[in-house]
C-alpha cells in the first residue's frame, strides 16, 4: 500500500491500528446488529422533534457510527516500562535502554522532514518493539532471581551438610530422601543462578549492539550510511531479542 506522503509513520501506523481493529469479526457482527435500529430510531424522534429530514439522516448515522466505534476491539495499550519496579542488573539495563531510545528520537527530531526521515521513524518504530522484548526478558530474569533467594542456595548447603552428617553419624531410614530433596533444590537454583547469569549477558551484548546502533543512527540522518543495511542490522536485534524473550519465557516457572 502506498501511504501518503503527507502522513508521518507515526500517523500510518495508527491509520493500520485502526484497520486491523475495524476489519475483525466483534466488529462485522457491531454492523450488523441492533445497532441499526438504534440510529434509524434517533433519526427518526430527531425528525420528529422538527429537524430536517437530511439532518435527522446525518444524526442517526452519526449515532449508529459511534455505537460500531464503542464495540470495536481496543487497541491494545504499550506496556508501562518502569525499571524501579525490577532489581540490579535487569534495571540498569532497562535504565540504559530508555537512554537510547531518548537519544534516537532526539536524532529523528533533528533530521529535516522527508522519506530518509520516515524511513528511520519506520526503522526506530520496528526497534521500539525489540526495547519492549528487553524490558519482557529483564523482568522475566528478575522472577528468575526472585525463585532464587526464595530457594536460597546458602541455607540449601547448610541443611545438606548438616544431613550428611546426620547420615555418617546416626543414619536413619529417612535421611537419604531428605538428601536427595535438599540436592534437587539445590541443582535447581544452581541452574536458574546459571540462567540469569547467561541472560543478563546476552542482553548486555544487545544494549552493546543497542548503542552502536543509536549512535550510527545519526550518520544515516544525514545520508551518510545505508539505511538499508542499518534497517537489516535492526531487524537482527529485534529478532535476537524475540528469541531470547522466548526462551526465557518457556521455562517451568
Amino acid at each position: 500500500m502506498r501511504g501518503n506522503p503527507r502522513l508521518g509513520t507515526g500517523t500510518l501506523a495508527r491509520v493500520m491500528a485502526f484497520r486491523d481493529r475495524f476489519f475483525t469479526p466483534a466488529t462485522a457482527k457491531a454492523i450488523l446488529s441492533w445497532r441499526i435500529l438504534l440510529g434509524a430510531a434517533v433519526g427518526v424522534a430527531v425528525a420528529l422533534a422538527g429537524m430536517p429530514v437530511l439532518g435527522a439522516i446525518g444524526v442517526g448515522l452519526v449515532v449508529y457510527a459511534a455505537s460500531v466505534a464503542a464495540a470495536m476491539p481496543k487497541a491494545p495499550k504499550r506496556p508501562v516500562i518502569d525499571p524501579f519496579t525490577v532489581g540490579e542488573p535487569w534495571r540498569q539495563f532497562v535504565q540504559t535502554a530508555q537512554r537510547s531510545r531518548r537519544q534516537l528520537r532526539d536524532t529523528l527530531a533533528g533530521a529535516p522532514e522527508g522519506p530518509l526521515r520516515d524511513r528511520l521513524q519506520d526503522i526506530a518504530d520496528r526497534l521500539d518493539r525489540g526495547l519492549l522484548e528487553g524490558w519482557q526478558i529483564a523482568k522475566r530474569g528478575n522472577e528468575i532471581d526472585g525463585i532464587v533467594r526464595r530457594l536460597d542456595p546458602t541455607r540449601l548447603r547448610s541443611r545438606l551438610a548438616t544431613l550428611q552428617t546426620q547420615a555418617s553419624n546416626q543414619p536413619t531410614e529417612n535421611l537419604p530422601a531428605a538428601i536427595s530433596s535438599v540436592e534437587s533444590q539445590l541443582a535447581s537454583a544452581e541452574r536458574l543462578k546459571a540462567l540469569s547469569a547467561d541472560t543478563a549477558d546476552h542482553l548486555r551484548l544487545a544494549q552493546a549492539r543497542l548503542d552502536e546502533l543509536v549512535s550510527r543512527a545519526a550518520e544515516v540522518s544525514v545520508g551518510a550510511s545505508d539505511t538499508g543495511h542499518f534497517a537489516h542490522e535492526v531487524d537482527e536485534l529485534v529478532l535476537e531479542l524475540e528469541a531470547m524473550h522466548q526462551a526465557v519465557q518457556e521455562l517451568p516457572r
